[in-house]
């Protein structure tokens, strides 16, 4: 697939890892996914390394900042943190990362929605994000998973000009019916929304998950496992392909897709 560029405001554009074992963590994802970095020569950066998809940037990991458990951030590209920032308290949300440089790379802030989902802002410079969407190894997907979906759209609708499709998905033999919520950014799909419903833990906070495409789902759960990971949903087929949610050595959830054919076409022409 073609690389990426530029994202346009309102676009997630990169992820990035927060862990309390850097080594592991790299040692985990570059067996899974061939990611390959070297840490920031800068100090304060403390370590923090972009992981490399063959010569394309794909995602970050970094050591976590507080007693927080290890956790993927989601990245929503910005034309101004100070003023998104801004629009976020004034709908409801808060700022959890104030507004700061990165070096020469851009601008990032942090925000905590109404439910308590945190998401990241960038405001890019040298550095957009995520060069490489949906080959195996890459970022493929963001998708919201919140307890409200009304207060949820409202929100991200007023931050970033989001519309919304809601796809009744039919129950199958491995997955009851649901309501699937397309994020739409003008015409093209940006991420996903689900609700959380009675069956998720009552003490799974709202929050951002973030999807990686694999070549087979399947191959791929079994290594996570051999990797001294955790499959938290086993390999599921969905509509867009077959998926499976897992968590990494330090605990950190994720989920892994191989797209379907069609699917990968679809987001080939996309990026065109």
């Amino acid at each position: 697939m073609a690389r990426l560029s530029s994202y346009a405001p309102g676009t997630p554009s990169y992820v990035d890892l927060m862990t309390t074992d850097m080594d592991a963590a790299k040692a985990f994802y570059g067996a899974l996914f061939g990611w390959t970095g070297e840490p920031s020569p800068y100090p304060e950066a403390m370590g923090y390394t972009p992981m490399m998809l063959g010569d394309a940037h794909a995602a970050g990991i970094g050591p976590t900042f507080t007693d927080a458990p290890p956790c993927w951030n989601t990245y929503v590209t910005t034309a101004d943190v100070e003023a998104t920032l801004a629009s976020a308290t004034a709908a409801g949300g808060k700022v959890i990362v104030e507004p700061m440089d990165v070096f020469d790379d851009g601008r990032m802030g942090g925000i905590m929605d109404p439910g308590g989902a945190a998401l990241m802002l960038w405001q890019p410079l040298n550095h957009i994000g995520s060069q490489v969407r949906a080959e195996p190894g890459a970022l493929s997907w963001v998708e919201l998973n919140t307890r409200n979906a009304a207060r949820s759209k409202e929100f991200y609708g007023t931050l970033f000009g989001w519309t919304f499709n809601d796809e009744q998905i039919p129950a199958s033999e491995s997955s009851p019916g649901y309501v699937y919520t397309q994020i739409l950014l003008g015409a093209a799909a940006v991420g996903g929304m689900l609700q959380m419903d009675q069956s998720w833990p009552a003490e799974l906070p709202e929050h951002w998950m973030v999807y990686f495409s694999v070549a087979d789902c399947d191959a791929a759960a079994a290594q996570v496992t051999e990797l001294g990971g955790d499959v938290c949903v086993p390999p599921t087929d969905i509509p867009p392909g077959r998926f499976a949610v897992v968590n990494d050595g330090q605990g950190a959830t994720f989920t892994i897709i191989a797209l379907s054919p069609e699917v990968l076409a679809h987001m080939a022409g996309q990026a065109d």
